[in-house]
């Protein structure tokens, strides 16, 4: 990279530029379908007084902490808060939870703690691996809640109710898919609880 002169630069970024749209447009027309299934779900649960607990590590946490923002606040529509929680803010649970039991529990235990029948677990891993988030989802299933795992190809064999496996292992490219998939299922959700038009 430190060699690359400036037209070398300009066609690195308008390759990564090109792969990802390449990538997320390949993944929404694979799972144009589960995505519309994914949202009324979700929003069909909302409607009904049942939160959504969304959970994940490093940059997936900062995501769920954007996607939990758009929902309690607004995306696109303004509407009441919905019940949204990501478990990735409480530092005094989470650093207690990974001092006194493990670290793979920080998430499963406040499952356990905030999670019952009809809500919804959301965990977001672009590895498929995080112990944390695997062992949530496991929990969420076993308390009758539905499921939605947004992962890499890492992920592929995960049991969710709803599983988005973006066919890549960089972490960022994944990323980026997740991102576009959070904001389209929270403006479907807003659209079919609140109506109106997106554009």
């Amino acid at each position: 990279m430190k060699d690359l002169d400036e037209g070398g630069l300009e066609r690195f970024a308008r390759a990564k530029s090109e792969e990802s749209s390449a990538l997320l447009k390949g993944f929404v027309q694979r799972n144009a379908g589960t995505i519309a299934q994914a949202a009324k779900g979700l929003a069909r649960r909302l409607q009904n007084g049942h939160k959504l607990l969304i959970f994940g590590n490093g940059g997936s946490a900062a995501d769920a902490q954007h996607i939990a923002a758009e929902l309690v606040n607004r995306l696109s529509l303004e509407h009441r808060a919905l019940p949204v929680i990501a478990l990735t803010t409480d530092t005094s649970v989470l650093t207690s939870i990974a001092n006194d039991r493990s670290f793979a529990e920080v998430f499963s235990r406040q499952i356990e703690a905030l999670g019952n029948e009809g809500d919804v677990a959301w965990g977001i891993s672009t590895s498929g691996q995080s112990e944390n988030v695997l062992r949530a989802l496991s929990t969420a299933k076993q308390r009758g809640m539905l499921t939605i795992f947004s992962t890499g190809e890492g992920g592929k064999k995960v049991e969710a109710d709803f599983l988005f496996a973006v066919e890549h292992s960089y972490s960022a490219r994944i990323q980026e898919v997740h991102i576009v998939l959070a904001h389209i299922l929270c403006e479907l959700v807003e659209a079919m609880m609140f109506g109106g038009d997106h554009g």
